[in-house]
């Protein structure tokens, strides 16, 4: 991985592009993932460097091999969207497609929103009307963050979670500084001003994402894709859900 600096933090990322160029999209990871995780593993990057892509992927603050704070204030989506746009810059980028999974699906907006002229096409996965409307109570997650003995954690969503970043070896104290703060929600008007082509991609199983047919139905220039039998952890590899992500890329060149 590559590193920059923005805002007091270094931030890793992945740049990949094909022998022959291509359009760049870039790719911005979920709560307690990675770069790795949420777009290498589950096969993101080889899927569209196949497909003639730029592939570009960071490490969002607090998260991977980028720099850790453990202040809540560090974390706002609009902080967050501003160190995209940085990488964007970094890299010479004026414009380029940006796909977002969970929380980087909230980020993604928020780059939309401040930086118009930067985005040309939106995906969001695993994140529906809950960008307008919330997805339930996280504060069990910053307390299982912190829980000493993970055993002992009650919460369901608290489990999952902190399970996953047991799991992706994560700074939990800073996830849990991140969680309090990353949240904010996007209110119907500002949803609505965003009017690049989007695509709103939730697996039917989905518990905390929201409607993908409801966000889509407040934009206007929107489409939902219901990835089948999947739930939050899994509808980011499917392959469903790739195959349209490539179909509605090629429908809309930068």
């Amino acid at each position: 991985m590559q590193s920059f600096s923005h805002d007091g933090f270094d931030l890793a990322f992945i740049d990949r592009p094909p022998e022959s160029g291509g359009e760049p999209i870039l790719l911005i990871h979920g709560f307690a993932s990675s770069a790795q995780v949420n777009w290498v593993s589950p096969g993101w990057m080889k899927t569209l460097g196949d497909a003639g892509y730029r592939a570009i992927a960071f490490d969002n603050r607090g998260h991977g091999a980028s720099s850790k704070s453990y202040e809540p204030a560090d974390y706002t989506p609009q902080k967050m969207a501003g160190d995209a746009a940085a990488l964007l810059g970094h890299l010479g980028i004026p414009r380029v497609h940006v796909m977002g999974y969970s929380m980087g699906a909230r980020i993604a907006a928020f780059l939309a929103l401040a930086e118009p002229a930067m985005v040309a096409t939106l995906v969001f996965g695993g994140l529906g009307i809950g960008m307008v409307e919330g997805v339930g109570d996280w504060n069990p997650i910053a307390d299982a963050l912190l829980a000493p003995d993970p055993s002992k954690i009650q919460n369901p969503r608290g489990q999952t979670f902190r399970a996953f970043a047991d799991q992706t070896k994560s700074d939990r104290r800073a996830l849990a500084a991140c969680i309090s703060a990353s949240r904010t929600l996007l209110s119907e008007e500002e949803v609505s001003r965003i009017a690049v082509p989007t695509l709103i991609g939730v697996g039917t199983t989905d518990d905390i994402a929201g409607s993908a047919s409801e966000l889509a139905g407040l934009m206007p220039n929107a489409q939902s894709f219901d990835i089948e039998g999947r739930d939050h952890m899994l509808s980011v590899g499917d392959r469903t859900f790739k195959k349209r992500v490539l179909e509605f890329l090629a429908d809309n060149p930068l």
